[in-house]
C-alpha cells in the first residue's frame, strides 16, 4: 500500500491572496526588499538595499512613517508576511504564502521516508488494538522493516476490517478506514520529522558531556560548560514531554478516528510550535555537527554562543531575572551573589 503523500493542496478562502503583494510606492521604487525578523530584537523587518545602502526598517515604524493603515490592503498583507515569518525564514514580494497561514498545512517538505514511518506506527497501533497488545514500537528502522514483512501486512489488512465494525462501516467500505489512516498518517508524518530533529539536538547534548572531560583541568571553561550541559539536558527533555504529549494524545487509534478533525487540527498546532521552536536550533546544529571533541579556543566560544542561545530559552525565570540583575553589578557587588558569572 503507498504511503507517500495523495493530498492536493487545499485551497485557500476565497479572495485570499496567495503571494506576496504589495501596492504602495516604496514597494515598486525598491527592487530587492526582504522580510525577515531580526535576530536581536525579534522584530520583522523590511531590509532594503538602495544606493549602496543598506537599512533594516521594523514594520512597525514602517507602518507610521509611510501612514499604512492595518485595515488597509498593504496593511493586511504586510500582517500576513509578519504571521508568515513564523514558518520561513523570509519573504520576498512574490513570494508564496506560507501555507500555515492559508490553509494550515505545512509549507515545507518532508521525505517519503517520514511518511512511510508515519504510516507503519498508525498501522501497528490498529493491530495493537485488534490484539490487545501494549508493546509501543517507536524505533524508526523497526517500523519500516515491518513495513515489508508479508505478515505484519496480513495483520494490518485484518485490523483495517476491525476498524471498519466499530467505527459503524459495513466491510465493504473498510477502505475508508485506509483513507482515514492515510490522512492520519499524512499529519504525523510531520512529527515524525521533526522528531528526527530532536535527535540531532540529542546527538549535540551527548556531544557536550563528552567536552566536560576534555576542559576537566580548565576550571573557569568547566563550570560553563556544565552549565550548558543543565540548559540542554532541560531542553531536550522539555521537548521529549512535547512528542510523548502527542503519543499520548494519538495512542487511542479508534477514538482518534473517530474523532479525526479535531485530531488534525491538535497535530497541526503542535507541528507548528515544534517546527518554530526546532528552527531555531539550525544554525547551532550545524556549528556542534562539524565541532571536534577537543579543548579549544573555538569550542570555548563555541561553549558560550550556546549558553547566549541556551539561557534565555530555557533557564528558569528567576535564575535568568539574577542573571540579568548581575551583569549589570559592578563585581564587588556581585561576588555575594550566589549566582555563577560568566
Amino acid at each position: 500500500m503507498s504511503t507517500a503523500d495523495p493530498r492536493a493542496p487545499a485551497a485557500p478562502p476565497p479572495d485570499t491572496p496567495t503571494t506576496v503583494r504589495l501596492s504602495h510606492f516604496f514597494f515598486r521604487k525598491i527592487e530587492d526588499i526582504v522580510f525577515h525578523i531580526d535576530d536581536r530584537t525579534g522584530e520583522p523587518c523590511i531590509y532594503v538595499k538602495y544606493a549602496k545602502q543598506e537599512a533594516s526598517i521594523p514594520f512597525a515604524g514602517f507602518l507610521t512613517e509611510f501612514r499604512i493603515a492595518p485595515d488597509s490592503e498593504d496593511g493586511r498583507m504586510l500582517d500576513m508576511v509578519q504571521r508568515g515569518l513564523r514558518y520561513v525564514k523570509a519573504l520576498r514580494i512574490g513570494d508564496p504564502v506560507p501555507l500555515e497561514i492559508l490553509t494550515r498545512e505545512a509549507s515545507w517538505s518532508i521525505s517519503p521516508r517520514h511518511f512511510k514511518i508515519s504510516y507503519q506506527r498508525v498501522s501497528m497501533q490498529l493491530v495493537n488494538w485488534v490484539t490487545g497488545s501494549d508493546t509501543l514500537i517507536t524505533d524508526p528502522e523497526q517500523l519500516i522493516q515491518l513495513a515489508d514483512d508479508p505478515g505484519i501486512k496480513k495483520k494490518v489488512n485484518d485490523a483495517f476490517g476491525s476498524a471498519a465494525r466499530d467505527l459503524g462501516l459495513p466491510p465493504d467500505r473498510k477502505d475508508e478506514v485506509v483513507g482515514h489512516v492515510q490522512e492520519l498518517a499524512n499529519e504525523l508524518a510531520y512529527i515524525e520529522a521533526l522528531r528526527e530533529r530532536l535527535r540531532h539536538i540529542d546527538k549535540m547534548r551527548e556531544k557536550i558531556q563528552a567536552l566536560r572531560r576534555s576542559y576537566a583541568r580548565e576550571n573557569t571553561v568547566l563550570l560553563m560548560v556544565d552549565q550548558v550541559a543543565r540548559l540542554i539536558e532541560r531542553a531536550t527533555h522539555e521537548f521529549k514531554d512535547i512528542f510523548n504529549e502527542i503519543d499520548a494524545q494519538t495512542g487511542e487509534i479508534i477514538a482518534v478516528l473517530k474523532n479525526l478533525s479535531n485530531q488534525i487540527a491538535y497535530i497541526r498546532d503542535r507541528r507548528d510550535e515544534l517546527h518554530v521552536r526546532l528552527g531555531a536550533w539550525d544554525d547551532m546544529l550545524k556549528k556542534w555537527a562539524n565541532a571536534p571533541v577537543e579543548a579549544s579556543m573555538r569550542n570555548t566560544e563555541l561553549v558560550r554562543d550556546t549558553y547566549r542561545f541556551l539561557a534565555p530559552r530555557f533557564m528558569a525565570t528567576r535564575e535568568w531575572v539574577l542573571m540579568t540583575k548581575l551583569k549589570a553589578m559592578s563585581p564587588d557587588q556581585a561576588k555575594n551573589m550566589k549566582v555563577m558569572r560568566w
